[in-house]
């Protein structure tokens, strides 16, 4: 199966279960029912315990987590949407938010409040969560389609903000995850943990990870609709000229 096809296969599943939620599925990364009990499983993890720092998607499915980060005084990252300014994360730290800190875990409030930073500005991240449409018990992952997780990820990378081992975790629903292959390439991101409302997966590391952004397999287009690959691009000497997929 190709990845859209999966895309909606796990789509029509929480559909006709009813188990999808506002603001609907198509497009996007899922709401589903039973969100706020997997980020209580996650909340419970050592690992999240540990970290001070962490990256998180904006999607609603996830709001639970920003939430949890927020009561226990970790510094958030949030991704802009599609990446379209040099500034592409926007930093949330409750230390410097004070009472504006109940209103900063969507990301139009993020947007309102935090602080935009480039990928070089950020803090070392102990923890990723990502927002997933479809994974696999051994951590392959599919998101809405456009790369931009994958993307965050390879900047973040290169700008050496995680490391190889850094845990990239998701929430799921049990609908979500699927038993077929699914495909991975280079620049895809695997996950360690799948969770779900009722248990946590730690999925095997069978597939690498991007060490940073991959120039050779981006769209010319993608480069030149993301400020912060225009720059990129210029500061890479060498760069072999991207080739249109």
């Amino acid at each position: 199966m190709t990845k859209d096809e999966i895309r909606q296969k796990v789509r029509t599943r929480l559909q006709l279960a009813g188990v999808a939620r506002f603001p609907g599925i198509e497009g996007r990364i899922p709401n589903f029912a039973g969100a706020e009990h997997a980020a209580q499983l996650l909340c419970e993890l050592p690992m999240w315990k540990r970290a001070k720092v962490i990256s998180v998607n904006c999607d609603p499915p996830q709001l639970a987590i920003r939430r949890a980060a927020f009561r226990e005084n970790k510094v958030v990252y949030m991704a802009i949407p599609r990446l379209r300014s040099e500034r592409c994360f926007v930093e949330l730290d409750p230390a410097k938010l004070g009472s504006k800190i109940l209103r900063v875990a969507s990301i139009k409030g993020a947007m309102r409040f935090g602080r935009l930073v480039p990928p070089h500005e950020m803090r070392p991240v102990d923890l990723i969560v990502c927002g997933s449409v479809a994974v696999t018990r051994q951590g392959a992952r599919v998101g809405r389609g456009g790369g931009y997780s994958d993307l965050e990820y390879a900047l973040l990378r290169t700008e050496g903000k995680v490391r190889e081992y850094t845990p990239i975790l998701t929430t799921v629903h049990p609908l979500q995850i699927i038993e077929e292959r699914l495909p991975m390439r280079g620049h895809d991101i695997p996950v360690d943990f799948v969770i779900t409302p009722d248990q946590v997966i730690a999925a095997p590391s069978l597939h690498p990870r991007p060490r940073g952004v991959i120039w050779e397999i981006l769209q010319e287009s993608k480069i030149l609709s993301i400020p912060v690959l225009r720059r990129g691009r210029r500061d890479v000497r060498g760069t072999p000229t991207p080739r249109r997929l």
